[in-house]
C-alpha cells in the first residue's frame, strides 16, 4: 500500500511544482534558473518525503496538503535541468518523457498546459464505442384523466376535460377556483400505509407511478433480479417539491418547533421522490432530480438517456411529479396573475391557441418512463413502444418568465434536439406543444414551429394541457407518454376549446376538435420553464 501511495503521490506532487513555477516566473524562459537553494532544497526533500511515504489509509485530501505545504516559490532561481528530479530523488536519475513534458509545460503554459496535456491523454486511451441505442419500454401516470396509460389516452382522444372545480380545500375567497385536480387516487399495494401518511403528495404520485411503469414494463421480482442493480437508476424531477409538506410545517412552527413533522425538511426536498424509490426497489445506479420550472421532466428524460448511451446505466425510471394544488400553490401563481379565471366554466377554461384564453389552469399528478438500452430490453424480451432519438436544452436568456420576443431560443433548442436525434424537419410530423393557454407563450412557440416545420404538409400539432391543465415539472413526462401512446395508437388526441384561433395561427397544422389518424414518422415534444428553460425530446416508430 506504501508504494502505491507513492507512486500516486509522485505525479501529483509535480503538479503542484510545475504550477509553483508557472506562477513564479510567469511562463518565462525555459532557460532561466530552476535549481534549489541549499536550504530551500533540504526543505522541500522533507515536504516530499511526507507524500511518497503516504501510508494506504492516508486520504487524498491530507497527501494534497502535504504536497501544498511547499514555501515560496521564489527560491527557483538556478539554471537546472535535473530540479524536479532532484526534488523527487537523486539527481543522478534522469527524467523520464512525462517529467520532460511536465517541465516543458511548465515553463511555456503554466498549470492549464499540464491539465490539458493530462485531459489529452484520458481521451486518447477511451476506447472508441459504439451508439447505444434507449427505447420506451414501460409507462405510469397519475392523472385527473386516469391512473395509467391506456385509461388516460383514452379520455384524451375522446376529448374529455379533466378540469374542474377544486375540492381539496375551501378556494372560495381565491379568484381562481378550478385546477386539473386529482379526484381518487389511492397508493394501495404501491406504498407503506406509514410512509403514505407522513410524504408530501408529490412523492406519492412519484412513487406510485413510477412502480406502475416497472409493472406496465413486466418488470416481476423475478425480471428484477436478473437486472445489474448498479446499472439501474432512478431520475424523476420536480418544479415544486414538497410544498405540502413545507407549509404544514411552517404552520406548526407558529405554535412550536416540537411540533413540526421531523420528515419535513427530508420530504420537502425534490430529490427525495428519486431517493425513495431507489432504496425501495435496491437500485444503485444514477439517483438524483433535475428541477428546471416546468421544463423538468423532459430534462429528466433527456439526462436519462444519456446515461444509459453512455454505458452508465441500463435501465432507468424518469419523469416528473408535481403536486401544488394548495393554498400556497394557488395563491403564488394567482398573484403572478398567470391563471385562468373561468371559474363558471372550468372544462372550457384550458384553450391554447384560442383568443379567449386567460391564463393557465393548474394540474397535478406524474408521468413516469421506463427507459431501457435496446439489447438488454431485446434480451428479457420486453415490449418495445417507441425509440427515444435524441433531444436538446436552451436558455432564452431574456427574461423570468416571459417568451424572447423572436424565440431564438426554442429554434435553437428544436433544431439542436433535431441534430442529436439525426433527424430531418420533413421527418417530423407530430408535435405536442408545450402550448399552455397563455397569451404570450402559445404564440410565440407556434411561430418557432411555424419557422422550423411549417413545409411540412403531414405535421399535426395539439396540446395535452387543454384537457388536463399544466402539470408544472411533471407536464413534459405526461405529454411524453401522451406521445409515444400516439406512436403506438396512430391516434393523435384532439384540441378541445379551439374555437376562434388566434389570426396568426394557421388551423391546418393543428389537431382538430375530434381525434385524428396518423402514421408517426417521428414525434417532438416540448416543454418551457420559467427562467427561459428550453427542452425539447424526440420520440420514434422502434424499427
Amino acid at each position: 500500500m506504501v508504494g502505491a501511495s507513492s507512486s500516486y503521490a509522485s505525479p501529483l506532487c509535480t503538479w503542484f511544482v510545475a504550477a509553483c513555477m508557472s506562477v513564479s516566473h510567469g511562463g518565462g524562459d525555459t532557460r532561466q534558473a530552476v535549481a534549489l537553494q541549499s536550504a530551500g532544497r533540504s526543505r522541500r526533500r522533507r515536504q516530499l518525503s511526507k507524500c511518497s511515504s503516504a501510508s494506504g489509509s492516508a486520504s487524498i485530501q491530507a497527501l494534497v496538503t502535504s504536497c501544498l505545504d511547499f514555501g515560496p516559490c521564489t527560491h527557483y532561481n538556478n539554471n537546472n535541468n535535473n530540479a524536479l528530479s532532484s526534488l523527487f530523488g537523486s539527481n543522478s536519475v534522469s527524467l523520464n518523457r512525462n517529467q520532460r513534458r511536465l517541465n516543458r509545460a511548465a515553463s511555456s503554459g503554466g498549470a492549464m498546459a499540464v491539465m490539458e496535456m493530462e485531459k489529452e491523454a484520458m481521451v486518447n486511451k477511451k476506447p472508441p464505442t459504439e451508439q447505444r441505442r434507449v427505447v420506451v419500454t414501460g409507462m405510469g401516470v397519475e392523472t385527473s384523466l386516469g391512473h395509467d396509460p391506456h385509461t388516460f389516452y383514452e379520455n384524451l382522444l375522446q376529448g374529455n376535460s379533466g378540469i374542474s372545480q377544486i375540492e381539496n380545500f375551501d378556494c372560495s375567497e381565491f379568484p381562481t377556483r378550478i385546477a386539473g385536480e386529482i379526484k381518487s387516487f389511492s397508493t394501495e399495494g404501491w406504498v407503506a400505509p406509514k410512509l403514505s401518511k407522513r410524504m408530501d403528495k408529490f412523492m406519492l404520485y412519484l412513487l406510485t407511478a413510477g412502480k406502475k411503469a416497472l409493472a406496465d414494463g413486466g418488470v416481476t421480482d423475478d425480471v428484477m433480479a436478473e437486472f445489474d442493480k448498479t446499472k439501474c437508476g432512478v431520475l424523476i424531477g420536480s418544479a415544486m417539491g414538497g410544498m405540502k409538506v413545507f407549509y404544514d410545517a411552517i404552520e406548526a412552527l407558529r405554535i412550536s418547533y416540537k411540533k413540526m413533522n421531523p420528515f419535513c425538511v427530508p420530504f420537502a426536498t425534490t430529490n427525495m421522490g428519486s431517493a425513495m424509490l431507489a432504496m425501495d426497489l435496491g437500485w444503485m445506479g444514477p439517483n438524483y432530480s433535475i428541477s428546471t420550472a416546468c421544463a423538468t421532466s423532459n430534462f429528466c428524460i433527456l439526462n436519462s438517456a444519456n446515461h444509459i448511451i453512455k454505458g452508465e446505466a441500463d435501465v432507468m425510471l424518469c419523469g416528473g411529479s408535481d403536486a401544488v394544488i394548495i393554498p400556497i400553490g394557488l395563491g403564488g401563481f394567482v398573484a403572478c396573475r398567470a391563471l385562468s379565471q373561468r371559474n363558471n366554466d372550468p372544462t372550457k377554461a384550458s384553450r391554447p391557441w384560442d383568443t379567449n384564453r386567460d391564463g393557465f389552469v393548474m394540474g397535478e399528478g406524474a408521468g413516469v418512463l421506463l427507459l431501457e438500452e435496446l439489447e438488454h430490453a431485446k434480451k428479457r424480451g420486453a415490449t418495445i413502444y417507441a425509440e427515444f432519438l435524441g433531444g436538446s436544452f436552451t436558455c432564452d436568456a431574456y427574461h423570468m418568465t416571459e417568451p424572447h420576443p423572436d424565440g431564438a431560443g426554442v429554434i435553437l433548442c428544436i433544431e439542436r434536439a433535431l441534430a442529436s436525434a439525426g433527424v430531418s424537419k420533413e421527418q417530423i410530423n407530430y408535435i405536442n406543444a408545450h402550448a399552455t393557454s397563455t397569451h404570450a407563450g402559445d404564440i410565440k412557440e407556434y411561430q418557432a414551429l411555424a419557422h422550423c416545420f411549417g413545409q411540412n404538409p403531414e405535421l399535426k400539432v395539439n396540446s395535452t394541457k387543454s384537457m388536463i391543465g399544466h402539470l408544472l415539472g411533471a407536464a413534459g413526462a405526461v405529454e411524453a407518454v401522451a406521445t409515444v401512446q400516439a406512436i403506438r395508437t396512430g391516434w393523435v388526441h384532439p384540441n378541445i376549446n379551439l374555437e376562434n384561433p388566434d389570426s396568426g395561427v394557421d388551423t391546418k397544422l393543428l389537431v382538430g376538435p375530434k381525434k385524428e389518424r396518423l402514421d408517426i414518422k417521428a414525434a417532438l415534444s416540448n416543454s418551457f420553464g420559467f427562467g427561459g428553460h428550453n427542452s425539447s425530446i424526440i420520440f420514434a416508430p422502434y424499427k
